[in-house]
């Protein structure tokens, strides 16, 4: 059985993919890497309490490394700060997980993606795209979902906006346009075990349509 490890667990994806994966035979173990600890605890689960600017490379030790680590422009306070919990801290957790003999990089990033986007966001999760895929893991999958659905458990009003928005268009979105349909983390969280799981080599984006089978 396999170490997973994962960074964003406290987001929406994120918390979803440690409530799946510790129920997931593959994995023996599931190391999280964090600020502050979570109140949860397993027999599975190490809670690694660390600073994402100094990062300690003996923690960041296994098979598969998942990373749903995200912000927004209004929690970060700058493009800069965003940009360093959106693509820094994810890549300089990566190079370290492959010299350190990880196999997989998992990614949550966003339909869209493009590191030669005008729109910062997208352009900044095509940033990160290119930068793991540079790195030469055994299997990178990236996984580009549109508006994510689920209970954060706080109110976000644009985001609350785009869920009413997404479901009425639902109906429109087909053909090219169904990689814009609005997904569930679980089924996204789902989906990152599968991709790990199934003896991928190489570089893979995954939309919709993949995310869902």
């Amino acid at each position: 059985m396999k170490t997973a490890i994962i960074i964003g667990a406290t987001g929406l994806v994120g918390s979803t993919l440690v409530e799946q994966i510790l129920e997931n035979s593959a994995y023996s173990k599931v190391v999280l890497l964090l600020r502050k600890p979570l109140n949860i605890s397993h027999s599975k689960l190490i809670q690694e309490i660390m600073d994402f600017d100094k990062l300690d490379a003996t923690k960041i030790m296994g098979d598969d490394l998942f990373c749903a680590m995200g912000t927004t422009l209004a929690k970060a306070g700058s493009k800069e700060a965003q940009y360093k919990i959106d693509c820094t801290y994810p890549y300089e957790i990566g190079k370290i997980a492959k010299a350190n003999g990880v196999k997989q990089y998992i990614l949550v990033s966003a339909v869209g993606a493009n590191f030669e986007s005008s729109n910062f966001y997208l352009r900044t999760k095509g940033d990160l795209e290119k930068k793991i895929e540079s790195l030469g893991f055994q299997n990178f999958v990236s996984l580009r979902p549109s508006m994510l659905l689920g209970d954060r458990g706080e109110f976000r009003f644009g985001e609350k906006i785009g869920t009413i928005l997404s479901n009425i268009l639902s109906q429109l979105l087909f053909g090219s346009l169904r990689k814009y349909h609005g997904i569930h983390a679980a089924d996204v969280a789902r989906a990152m075990q599968r991709f790990a799981n199934q003896g991928l080599n190489g570089v893979k984006y995954a939309e919709y349509d993949e995310i869902l089978l």
